[in-house]
């Protein structure tokens, strides 16, 4: 039996997350490993049965609505696992992850490690913490070009209200990269009802 261990890839939105989590999983195959990936049922932006990067790549996957459905659709002589937008999943994701290393496997995932608000999102702090290689990459803002570590929503042409729902899938159309100090999340003052 083999070691199993974690491998995180986190960043901003447009930083190129999904897109090494496909590069992973593409050597793998040629290192003639079994792989499955897996992704969240709600993000559909590009096809329910594909992770697909911003700039195109794709890859096969397995769409489950919570962490608990991963276990039992993993095929028994599958050594790779892939988790794309883990950020979504439920915390159940974190002690899924925890068996499938136990069992020898190979896990990468991949995800928002702060949400639109610059908080971190989800699960993805407790799987930081217990994987053996984290990898943060950055998008480039788009205020200054400077290296972009923060996901900035925008609605309405402005910055997302701190207190707007934290999860809404998009793309371009709703998101941009920006660095620290471009990255605005207002706290506007609700109106009477």
């Amino acid at each position: 039996m083999t070691h199993g261990s974690l491998e995180v890839i986190v960043g901003s939105m447009f930083s190129g997350k999904s897109e090494e989590l496909i590069r992973r999983a593409k050597r793998a195959v040629i290192a003639r490993r079994a792989v499955q990936v897996f992704k969240p049922l709600l993000d559909d932006r590009y096809g329910v049965e594909v992770v697909r990067s911003h700039d195109g790549d794709s890859f096969v996957a397995v769409p489950v609505r919570t962490s608990s459905e991963i276990p039992p659709r993993l095929a028994p002589e599958t050594t790779v696992v892939a988790i794309d937008e883990v950020q979504f999943f439920d915390a159940g994701i974190v002690e899924v992850c925890r068996a499938l290393v136990a069992g020898g496997r190979r896990v990468v995932c991949a995800g928002l490690d702060l949400d639109f608000r610059g908080e971190p999102f989800g699960p993805v702090p407790a799987l930081l913490a217990l994987a053996e290689r984290v990898d943060k990459l950055q998008a480039i803002c788009v205020q200054c070009g400077e290296p972009g570590t923060r996901t900035q929503r925008i609605v309405d042409g402005v910055p997302a209200d701190y207190d707007d729902p934290i999860i809404v899938i998009g793309a371009q159309e709703a998101y941009e990269a920006r660095c620290r100090a471009h990255h605005q999340v207002p706290r506007r003052a609700k109106a009477a009802v």
